[in-house]
């Protein structure tokens, strides 16, 4: 008596099919890794969004009301020099991704998203979120980690540069000003402060990707953006308070950089607040101004995160 297999064709044909079937599971098995290694950057985007709006909502009904409750600059040109300051960091960083990628004027979205998740969630977390969007374009740049880290840290070491800078310019002129453990404290984080900067200038080789003439070009553009912020901040206060002189303000400007890079200082605004108020009085007058440029950025952030999110939600619709 025969006994008939059917189903399977005798030889390695068997083999075959059942290797085809084995193939067909494992590629199976690694298309929802595949999917989630896709999608990931724009979960991470969707992440980030939420914290910003966590983090915006938690500072605007903390201090950021009581400020714009205070009152009011009349004049024009102190909105007009405040939407530019406001503008001043991500225009700097399109102008050089757009010489480095060819971004479209869309990146310019992504580069304010950056900033206010730098500024709102905690530091370096909107470079994270500018990360994930630019490999969502894989398109437009294959590998962007190596161009993304050397502009952040050339951003830190042009900062840190013109804050030691200033050091070297403010100090003699505010020894008799800062009582002297304010004044150690500010000369030990002038000291720390370079001391971070060091490494990455003596190890420039192994730390940096880009050409370096391509480094050079962004480091002075971060220069500029820096210089274009102090100058900006100074014009907005000087049309809010025009009695003191653009001069003064000026220099109160370069005084807000310095205390804003001090690593061991733990109130950076109220330590500014107290070095401005020293130099020109006018007590509360000054703290409603600080109070009031203060909780204005934080309510742009709101309105532009409100914003770009309905635009999200209604670009996914129509899609």
């Amino acid at each position: 008596m025969r006994t008939r297999m059917t189903g399977f064709p005798s030889g390695g044909g068997g083999q075959m099919i059942l290797g085809a079937e084995s193939e067909r599971g494992d590629i199976a098995g690694l298309e929802p890794l595949k999917t989630f290694r896709s999608r990931w950057p724009a979960i991470i985007g969707a992440v980030l969004t939420l914290a910003m709006i966590g983090g915006l909502a938690r500072e605007l009904f903390g201090n950021g009301l009581a400020g714009l409750s205070r009152s009011v600059p009349s004049d024009p040109r102190f909105y007009l020099c405040f939407a530019l300051l406001y503008m001043s960091p991500p225009t700097g960083d399109y102008v050089i991704f757009r010489r480095l990628w060819g971004i479209p004027v869309a990146g310019l979205v992504a580069l304010i998203k950056k900033r206010i998740a730098n500024e709102v969630v905690f530091g370096y977390s909107g470079d994270a979120y500018f990360y994930a969007w630019a490999r969502a374009k894989a398109q437009m740049v294959a590998s962007p980690f190596g161009a993304v880290k050397d502009v952040t840290i050339l951003s830190a070491i042009a900062g840190n540069g013109i804050t030691l800078a200033m050091v070297a310019i403010a100090l003699p002129l505010s020894r008799e000003l800062l009582p002297p453990e304010m004044f150690r404290t500010v000369l030990g984080s002038a000291g720390i402060t370079f001391a971070i900067s060091l490494p990455f200038l003596i190890f420039s080789r192994r730390v940096f990707s880009l050409p370096r003439a391509t480094l050079w070009w962004v480091f002075m553009i971060h220069c500029i953006r820096l210089m274009c912020g102090s100058l900006l901040i100074a014009l907005a206060w000087h049309f809010a308070m025009p009695d003191v002189t653009i001069a003064m303000w000026l220099f109160l400007a370069a005084g807000r950089l310095l205390v804003s890079r001090l690593p061991l200082v733990p109130n950076k605004d109220l330590l500014f607040a107290n070095f401005a108020i020293l130099l020109i009085g006018q007590d509360q007058a000054l703290s409603e101004l600080i109070a009031f440029t203060a909780a204005l950025t934080l309510l742009v952030h709101v309105v532009l995160i409100i914003l770009f999110s309905a635009h999200a939600v209604a670009t996914r619709a129509r899609g």
